[in-house]
């Protein structure tokens, strides 16, 4: 499972540009939010999605290496100096699944599974909860748990659905 965001330059044109990185991997789509930044206040709203992918020969290297060439081909600069700071296309991976079901876990700090932030962000929880309403974050229980708990209650309160620029599968 993957989380879009953007909140520099044309934002539902960088998470289009996401989505045809991962071509036919796409399976499902969420819904578009718009909502506040998180760790870093001082820069534009984003726009955030969640996708779910597919594809049995990938490892999880594979999609954190697709991740981030999606972001290169909207332009993506990181500056060291603002971690959570605005940017043209982030691409989180969130959960990964091998083909017997059963999460991917890593303590890598290249690629950390699930994603070490995913239960503190309801930007990335609410549009998870549009494509699997009774997913789980794998070590972290249901989505839907975390994200009417608080302070993510709270948190959902500022996401804006934004039906106006729906996202879709080419599958």
């Amino acid at each position: 499972m993957l989380s879009i965001g953007s909140n520099l330059g044309d934002r539902p044109a960088h998470l289009r540009t996401a989505l045809a990185a991962f071509g036919d991997t796409v399976r499902v789509v969420s819904g578009v939010y718009e909502t506040p930044p998180w760790g870093d206040a001082d820069q534009p709203a984003y726009l955030n999605a969640a996708v779910l992918v597919v594809d049995p020969a990938a490892t999880a290297r594979d999609w954190l290496a697709r991740a981030r060439a999606a972001e290169e081909a909207a332009g993506r600069v990181r500056d060291p100096q603002r971690r959570f700071g605005p940017r043209t296309l982030d691409v989180d991976v969130v959960a990964v699944w091998d083909d017997a079901g059963q999460p991917v876990l890593s303590d890598d700090p290249e690629l950390t599974l699930p994603h070490p932030r995913a239960h503190l962000r309801a930007f990335v929880l609410r549009p998870w909860i549009d494509i699997e309403p009774h997913g789980r974050l794998p070590g972290h229980g249901w989505l839907t748990d975390l994200l009417n708990a608080e302070p993510l209650a709270g948190d959902a309160l500022e996401l804006s659905p934004r039906p106006d620029l729906a996202l879709e599968s080419d599958t």
